[in-house]
């Protein structure tokens, strides 16, 4: 669970409250069914007319996904670091063979990982080993950020129909006029609440989950090319200090490994 965004979140609602509740007691003039139907309706209609059903069900599922925190943080990045750094220990001693039993004990690890050990494993040189990781990587970008792309239609579709719902309203209100005067306030309702249900769905729902989502995939695609650099240059069999040195130049100083500091423990373990 990501913290800071449900905070963040439930503050915005908090001070859309507090601004309801402030100016006037009827809480219920701000729900109106038809309005909220054609702004949400409209809006999901749209988006499986002009995209793949399943990537629709992903940008969806990306909206429930805005309160969970990225795989891919600081913590990550030490981690796997270390990691490749004790496998160089174990190839200078037992050479790329003794990665095998890494991909046996890897269910945990993610696609990428594995497939990254295969190819040390089988032999391609340092080069090959990362142009086919960086592609690996960057396709998984593209097709990862397809949902991002979908949630930026959605918010800009979610105004759009809010001011469908206005002009429905504004009819509503002119026919009213002289055969049933009644009718202006539903017809107003309609026209001013469309209008503010289509400005939160874009900016309380659809950009904030799409600029999540990408913030994610470009935390996660700097992981992978992280990790590209490290078999490449396991698939040199490069020293590990230097395998520290050029993978330490990928992160944050705060989080840069250091074998002396850790007295020699990753050539032990290895």
């Amino acid at each position: 669970m990501s913290i800071p965004t449900l905070v963040g979140f439930l503050a915005a609602l908090a001070l859309f409250a507090m601004a309801i509740v402030e100016l006037t007691n009827n809480y219920l003039a701000f729900f109106h069914l038809s309005g909220f139907l054609l702004v949400f309706g409209g809006t999901l209609a749209a988006a499986f007319i002009g995209y793949e059903f399943r990537y629709v069900m992903k940008a969806l599922a990306a909206i429930g996904g805005l309160f969970i925190k990225g795989k891919a943080d600081r913590k990550m990045l030490a981690v796997e670091t270390g990691k490749i750094i004790r496998w160089g220990y174990l190839v200078k001693k037992s050479g790329l063979v003794a990665l095998e039993k890494e991909i046996k004990g890897a269910k945990s690890q993610d696609h990428f990982l594995n497939y990254g050990i295969e190819l040390v494993i089988s032999g391609y040189s340092g080069e090959e080993v990362r142009a086919m990781l960086a592609t690996a990587a960057n396709g998984a970008y593209q097709r990862n950020t397809v949902p991002a792309d979908i949630l930026k239609s959605m918010a800009g579709n979610g105004p759009a129909f809010g001011m469908v719902g206005t002009l429905i309203g504004l009819v509503v209100m002119l026919q009213s006029l002289q055969s049933d005067p009644e009718g202006i306030g539903e017809g107003f309702a309609v026209a001013i609440l469309a209008t503010l249900y289509g400005v939160l769905v874009a900016r309380m729902i659809c950009m904030p989950a799409a600029s999540k989502l990408l913030q994610k995939e470009a935390m996660l695609r700097f992981r992978n090319f992280l990790v590209t650099e490290g078999y490449a240059m396991l698939a040199e069999q490069k020293s590990p200090r230097y395998m520290q040195d050029k993978m330490n130049s990928y992160l944050d100083p705060a989080i840069h490994y250091h074998i002396d500091r850790r007295g020699g423990k990753d050539r032990k373990a290895a």
